[in-house]
């Protein structure tokens, strides 16, 4: 079952005289509880086309469908409310809020649905992630692998449609990088979480059940994770 689609999207900048084509016409769909990733060096387009799957930014042509709705026909509020109700993000920089204990930080954006949280599987979300004990913590309180877990939790526990993940990795030395990447598949197997993940990193990626490669605003690419299930050294992942 496809849970979003890309459908002839398109995105450019005006730079001095000529138009640089961020998404070049791209279209591509995502199935329901995959994990993806979409690859490329800097400047391919990746982070445009991430935010325009978060509804972060307005597309110039084309559409994103997420869960049978179309985002690009929304209004900012209808977007917003969207967003928080069917969109996960996990950030590079974690966005954690450092005056607000591992809890708050996770259930806020629940709580600013005007929602209550589900204490029993958010419970279960942090007990598999291994934070279950963190809960009165401040973000300072913690390490770079434990703030990523964090983000993480908070990115599901809303259960969104889909999860963005951008460069979720980028700020973490490789033995914590392994681990996260690690939790994400389990998240992905676990809670039949979609997943799309951006990044740079080409071993990285080749941990996702797919990988499509960008270039110069363009699909290039779209395979099979060579080595799904594995690190980035080529060893199962550890939990």
């Amino acid at each position: 079952m496809e849970i979003l689609q890309a459908v002839n999207l398109k995105k450019y900048y005006q730079s001095g005289d000529s138009a640089v084509k961020a998404v070049d016409d791209i279209s591509f769909s995502i199935e329901k509880g995959s994990f993806t990733a979409i690859v490329g060096t800097s400047g391919s387009g990746k982070t445009t086309l991430l935010n325009l799957m978060g509804g972060l930014d307005y597309a110039d042509g084309g559409e994103v469908i997420i869960d049978g709705h179309s985002i690009m026909k929304m209004s900012e509020e209808e977007l917003t409310v969207f967003r928080r109700r069917n969109i996960g993000f996990v950030f590079q920089n974690y966005n954690l809020i450092s005056i607000q204990n591992v809890y708050k930080n996770i259930v806020l954006p629940i709580r600013l649905d005007g929602r209550k949280p589900d204490s029993k599987y958010i419970e279960h979300i942090c007990k598999e992630l291994g934070i279950e004990d963190k809960m009165d913590r401040y973000p300072n309180q913690l390490s770079g692998g434990q703030q990523q877990r964090v983000s993480i939790a908070r990115a599901i526990a809303a259960k969104p449609a889909v999860l963005l993940a951008d460069e979720p990795t980028g700020n973490l030395d490789s033995r914590t990088s392994a681990e996260v990447m690690g939790l994400l598949k389990m998240t992905s197997r676990e809670f039949h979480q979609t997943i799309i993940m951006i990044t740079h990193n080409e071993a990285i990626a080749q941990l996702a059940d797919r990988v499509i490669h960008l270039e110069d605003g363009r699909v290039v690419g779209d395979d099979k994770g060579m080595y799904a299930g594995q690190n980035a050294f080529g060893k199962e992942a550890s939990l």
